[in-house]
């Protein structure tokens, strides 16, 4: 027992432990809780204690007197809502999912509910103690979440809005009998495992590109042969379009399936056939299981195979016609209610000779969400999540103000590792995003990445 209290207290996770001890992080979980070292939580008094604190915020340890274990976070009798944030900001997971949990937080207090927010970057507006009702400055990690779960007892938790990070823990919850507010973790899961979505998009009648997945180089080379080449080769379940890559040829193919099994075990790696020449574009809506509503239709002014958080972004589409555009409101609206959403969904397009091809949907806060809330004046963050709670989506009045055209900018951080290569592709490199507007197409910044677009394109 002493060993383990030193471990808890030097920072070991269970998760940690059960790995040096060969066993189950639930084993470690359960003979600490039965010894009685169980974690508490400590006060962040905001005003030095010159006077009482309005927004104090919590940290968590593990205290030594098991007599007497100092739990400073009072647990109130209210109704109560956990939002988890995103974790440290890094690429592919940035401030843009912050922008969500924050107007997530406040539409469920305007819903009468005690907010809970779980996040640990000091950098974001979520870690401000004035915008939840409680903030537990703690990493999103299983432990540490659970932990507050079982002393908080909330109602449920939000995880659409925190992107990969919080979505990743919805399998638990599920498994823990935890309520997940919004679209659930097998909605959620089916959007994700591309086999069974592709299966979905069969049924529904949605082209998508041909595709297998597998989990060794040589069952990789044999698919090869009946996709064909470019493929578009990735992990599942990964952050930013991390060790995505573009191979040509069976070589490429080989060593980068060796290279995603070495640093990602035991994961499945997708096989898509790459269509070439092809325009991106993406649709954000919010939907309540039975209706869907879209917030944006934007198209990437780069080609498809650069990853959409790398991509100029137009907002509204600006040179898809209107073939296209309603093949696109056709199988958001379709996609969204066959995955019972409820809440926001995002779904990437690949169009080419007039034909719509789904790329993937994302039943969560995408990183253009704020960039569309801020071009048409909405708060659709408020809305998704309110209708996550219970709302409809014909209980609101849009009212998106439309004059001329928002364009997404990302933002690069080359100058800060000039080591980086800088030519783009599948994998997320991006830090950040900024916006502009124009009132009409013949502005000349809009013309000059335009033609850059065609240039490629030509080539």
């Amino acid at each position: 027992k002493e060993i383990l209290l030193d471990a808890k207290q030097k920072g070991y996770a269970d998760r940690q432990l059960a790995h040096l001890l060969r066993c189950k992080e639930s084993e470690v979980t359960s003979k600490r809780k039965g010894m009685g070292i169980n974690r508490v939580f400590k006060c962040v008094d905001t005003c030095s204690a010159e006077f009482e604190a309005k927004t104090p915020y919590f940290y968590s340890t593990f205290s030594a007197s098991e007599e007497n274990p100092e739990n400073e976070s009072i647990v109130s009798d209210r109704k109560k809502i956990v939002v988890l944030g995103s974790g440290p900001n890094r690429i592919g997971q940035g401030i843009e999912f912050d922008y969500s949990c924050v107007h997530g937080v406040l539409a469920a207090k305007e819903m009468g509910y005690e907010t809970i927010m779980i996040n640990c970057n000091p950098e974001t507006v979520s870690t401000d103690p004035d915008i939840a009702d409680k903030l537990y400055f703690e990493p999103v990690f299983w432990e540490n979440v659970f932990d507050i779960i079982e002393h908080e007892k909330p109602e449920g938790v939000i995880v659409q809005l925190g992107g990969q990070t919080a979505l990743k823990m919805a399998e638990k919850f599920t498994k823990y009998g935890i309520k997940i507010i919004g679209t659930s973790y097998e909605a959620l899961d089916l959007a994700e495992d591309r086999g069974r979505f592709s299966e979905k998009l069969r049924e529904l009648d949605i082209p998508y590109p041909p595709f297998d997945t597998v989990r060794t180089a040589d069952r990789a080379v044999e698919v090869s042969k009946s996709l064909g080449f470019p493929l578009l080769v990735r992990p599942s379940y990964v952050l930013g379009g991390q060790s995505m890559k573009i191979v040509i040829n069976e070589t490429e193919l080989e060593q980068h399936v060796v290279k995603i099994l070495n640093d990602i075990p035991d994961n499945n790696i997708l096989l898509d056939h790459f269509l070439e020449n092809a325009i991106e574009a993406e649709a954000d809506a919010i939907c309540d299981g039975t209706d869907a509503y879209i917030i944006g239709i934007m198209e990437h002014i780069e080609p498809a195979g650069i990853h959409s958080g790398d991509s100029y972004a137009v907002l509204p589409a600006f040179d898809l016609s209107e073939n296209v555009i309603k093949q696109i409101e056709e199988y958001t609206k379709r996609i969204a209610i066959a995955l019972d959403t409820k809440g926001l969904i995002n779904i990437q397009f690949a169009i080419k000779d007039e034909k719509v091809y789904v790329i993937e949907a994302n039943p969560r806060a995408s990183r253009t969400v704020p960039f569309i809330c801020k071009a048409y004046q909405e708060p659709y963050v408020n809305y998704a999540t309110k209708v996550m709670l219970g709302a409809k989506v014909k209980d609101f009045d849009f009212k998106p103000v439309k004059e001329g055209y928002a364009i997404k900018i990302p933002v690069f951080s080359f100058n800060k590792f000039p080591n980086v290569n800088k030519e783009l592709g599948p994998e997320m490199k991006s830090t950040g995003e900024g916006i502009y507007f124009i009132e009409d197409l013949t502005d000349d910044f809009f013309l000059q990445v335009y033609s850059e677009r065609n240039m490629y394109m030509s080539r």
